[in-house]
């Protein structure tokens, strides 16, 4: 099912807050890496919103995904406080941890791989025989 116009006007307002609210709080940065939201995904009833986190050279995503939990309250609290105008609901905030770059490097390690195997040789090339058997 796709996106409604609504729940994308919600979901680029959320994440325009939410980078504010990051700042704010200090929770851009997390053991000398950087977190950043990559997308943010609101539900149809537009009372959860799904926001997916992006962590750059985290040495412990898990703790770091796990502290983002913990604050949730104080986060969402925060959003209502700026959004409370434009929204009668302040949506639960549910944090994922996007692993998009994990499979974006894994891909192109495969890739690479690949490209320095040796490749058997192709039809018509090497010792095959011509066709009039010369």
């Amino acid at each position: 099912m796709t996106e409604g116009k609504r729940q994308k006007q919600v979901a680029i307002e959320i994440a325009k807050e939410l980078n504010e609210i990051f700042l704010k709080l200090g929770i851009t940065m997390y053991e000398g890496g950087m977190i950043s939201i990559s997308s943010v995904k609101v539900t149809p009833d537009l009372y959860e919103a799904r926001i997916y986190l992006s962590f750059f050279q985290v040495k412990d995503a898990d703790a770091a995904l796990e502290k983002f939990k913990s604050l949730g309250g104080e986060i969402r609290g925060e959003l209502g406080k700026r959004m409370r105008h434009q929204l009668r609901i302040i949506p639960q905030l549910t944090f994922y941890q996007d692993d998009t770059l994990d499979y974006v490097f894994k891909i192109e390690k495969l890739l690479d791989d690949i490209k320095k195997s040796p490749q058997p040789p192709k039809e018509g090339e090497g010792n095959a025989t011509d066709l009039n058997g010369q």
